[in-house]
């Protein structure tokens, strides 16, 4: 459009001064008539712009002209660079969009905040992934995302997990939703509020039907109902396990979203807590005949208590992982699950 390309000449000359007509032509993909044309609409719009001629000559600005066309403030300015990962942007097939939009921004700051703005793309990296997580299997949002942005309904055939076979649903997109690294269609199904993991959806087609939706209802507000409901969803089992602080950060971090208690609080009493600890220890291995050396290995100073919630019995055996730095005390069938995938490794390997 004329308008857009009138911008970026504006914005290329503010940043670079002097460009000569050719390359102005180059850039815009346009002849170098229609860029003169152009330089002839932007004088007559109030714009000092003029071509010098000669061997070295170009379009050039007045010297001392510059237009604000963002009008934003330095912190503003600093915010527009601190953005999501690229991931984001190459999944929608926005990641040339985004370079192109961030080098107008930087022409069209005010001189005194390109340094900030500058300094901060190169400081800060937004990277939503969590450690040593499964990286997300590569989708194809171009369906979905098509079915967003013309209201239109949606026929998916979506698996519910990897293994199981597609069930088909008919839906009412209310949009997309990324979420450490994972993409979301929120939609409704028969006016009930669903969430699809994309990588998850082995087909969509968009129907010929008007999207509908429920009255009043925006993306945001349907994605805070899902979220909640989804994070209030109480666990099928609730273990209590102590940590041995060698271990502490590494099990937080794999297990944050398992936590139920307040783990930054349990770590600041763990000086004070060490004898109860001691004690309820002791306890417990006179109760569980089955693991007196695990009791004594756990019986030291430094152990940090919390809850976790697992939404099956089977998950419990990841906490093998850490060996003789987790102790589970309750309950009983997670310490049982524990004794029988123990046994079972031991058999395997065993040498006798």
């Amino acid at each position: 459009m004329k308008s857009d390309r009138l911008l970026s000449i504006l914005l290329l000359l503010q940043t670079r001064g002097l460009v000569p007509a050719s390359e102005l032509a180059e850039r815009l993909e346009v002849s170098v008539r229609t860029i003169y044309r152009d330089v002839d609409a932007l004088s007559a719009a109030g714009v000092p712009v003029y071509a010098e001629r000669g061997r070295h000559g170009g379009i050039t600005l007045l010297p001392g002209f510059r237009t604000d066309v963002t009008g934003l403030t330095e912190d503003e300015s600093r915010a527009l660079f601190v953005l999501a990962s690229q991931g984001t942007h190459a999944a929608l097939g926005l990641d040339a969009a985004l370079r192109s939009a961030l080098r107008k921004v930087m022409a069209a700051l005010p001189e005194p905040h390109r340094p900030a703005a500058e300094l901060t793309s190169r400081r800060i990296l937004v990277d939503p992934a969590r450690w040593l997580s499964q990286q997300p299997a590569a989708v194809d949002l171009d369906v979905l995302t098509a079915a967003v942005f013309t209201d239109r309904r949606l026929r998916l055939s979506y698996r519910r997990n990897r293994s199981a076979a597609p069930d088909v649903h008919l839906v009412d997109p209310y949009g997309l939703v990324v979420k450490a690294g994972v993409w979301y269609l929120v939609a409704d199904e028969e006016a009930v509020p669903r969430l699809f993991r994309a990588d998850r959806v082995a087909r969509a087609e968009i129907l010929d039907e008007d999207v509908r939706r429920r009255p009043g209802l925006e993306l945001t507000e349907v994605w805070e109902t899902l979220r909640r409901r989804l994070e209030t969803r109480l666990p099928l089992i609730t273990a209590t396990v102590l940590v041995h602080r060698d271990r502490l950060e590494l099990f937080l971090r794999l297990n944050a979203h398992r936590i139920l208690s307040n783990h930054q609080e349990q770590a600041e009493q763990t000086e004070r807590v060490e004898q109860t600890e001691q004690a309820e220890l002791t306890n417990q291995a006179d109760q569980a005949e089955a693991a007196p050396a695990a009791a004594q290995v756990a019986g030291g100073a430094g152990w940090h208590r919390l809850q976790l919630g697992f939404s099956a019995l089977g998950e419990v055996g990841t906490l093998l992982t850490f060996g003789s730095s987790v102790r589970v005390l309750t309950p009983p069938e997670a310490r049982e699950q524990l004794a029988r995938t123990a046994a079972d490794v031991v058999a395997l390997y065993g040498t006798g």
